[in-house]
């Protein structure tokens, strides 16, 4: 099959997908939008929300739709590595056994990532960069395709450990959930207190979702939207020559090189699932904020003169 009919095969498939998920899921379109760009781009997600805004049911429909396996663990304060990756066991032959543990999946949902402790957070940096995992010394692949979708609750500060800057760059997108509006909040109540169970239709396999991925690889990229694409990146740095005043007075640190790459891979999606065969300024600015909010670390005066991320990723657009 040629690049534009798969393109226009995925436009097609796509549109039908959001119409399952939207089955159970009601509202949060631009969510489940963003979640699905980062997936046919090969990336993690992380969402961001109070609780009982649907975060896991929202994954496992996505799991479903998308013919996937998923698991979800729990993340607690005493959450160890081996609870995730596996561990080693003596069986009966006195041989060592490897059990596999929840992160041998397609989709793993690690729920309130920042509850557990950074050495049980790192234990997820291997798996989420080279997709293996590495257990006394013999080197275990995970499935193809592998996505991380993490969920940090804002508002509960106590017993949290906030993620270090290296595992937020392992995200390809940070995605804000907001409350439903009184309508679709209406429609929750009224489809969630009945007996009537949506059945969700598999639409897409595993290799389905490679080929994909691998399509919007190959998709082209004028130079100039490249090159908008590392402006926009270079400017969130304060040392940069490229940097604003705003930024040199506001941000202590900006977006590195992952960021470029991602606002590129994620405007080729963005664009692809729009029906377009090569992505343009539009597509990089519409995915920006998802790309770069967790990227951009805002200093003490921005705090204190009530500057939001938004704001200052505003000031570059």
């Amino acid at each position: 099959m040629s690049d534009v009919k798969g393109i226009e095969r995925f436009v097609e498939k796509y549109e039908s997908l959001k119409g399952e998920i939207s089955k159970v899921i009601i509202g949060q379109e631009s969510v489940v939008n963003q979640i699905l760009i980062s997936i046919f781009s090969g990336g993690h997600a992380l969402l961001i929300g109070v609780p009982g805004l649907a975060k896991t049911l929202m994954v496992n429909t996505i799991s479903k739709a998308l013919g996937l396996e998923f698991k979800r663990v729990q993340f607690t304060p005493d959450l160890m590595p081996s609870d995730i990756l596996g561990s080693e066991i003596l069986d009966s032959t006195k041989n060592f056994k490897f059990i596999k543990g929840p992160i041998f999946t397609n989709i793993l949902l690690a729920d309130e990532i920042n509850r557990t402790p950074p050495k049980t957070q790192s234990a997820l940096l291997e798996a989420m960069q080279e997709k293996s995992v590495t257990i006394s010394g013999h080197n275990y692949k995970l499935s193809n395709p592998y996505f991380v979708l993490a969920t940090q609750n804002p508002i509960e500060q106590e017993g949290t450990y906030p993620l270090p800057e290296a595992q937020l760059d392992r995200f390809m997108f940070a995605i804000n959930l907001e409350y439903p509006s009184f309508k679709e909040e209406v429609e929750v109540v009224k489809s969630t207190t009945n007996i009537q169970v949506q059945d969700i239709k598999h639409l897409f396999n595993a290799e389905e979702i490679i080929d994909i991925q691998q399509l919007i690889r190959r998709m082209p990229v004028a130079d100039n939207v490249v090159e908008y694409a590392v402006k926009l990146v270079t400017k969130t740095r304060p040392k940069d020559e490229n940097a604003s005043d705003f930024v040199k007075e506001y941000v202590d640190w900006g977006a590195g090189p992952r960021a470029s790459q991602n606002l590129i891979l994620a405007a080729k999606t963005h664009a692809a699932s729009n029906g377009k065969f090569s992505p343009d300024i539009e597509d990089v600015k519409a995915i920006a904020y998802s790309v770069l909010k967790h990227r951009v670390i805002k200093n003490y005066k921005a705090e204190a003169e009530g500057f939001s991320i938004e704001q200052i990723i505003d000031k570059l657009l």
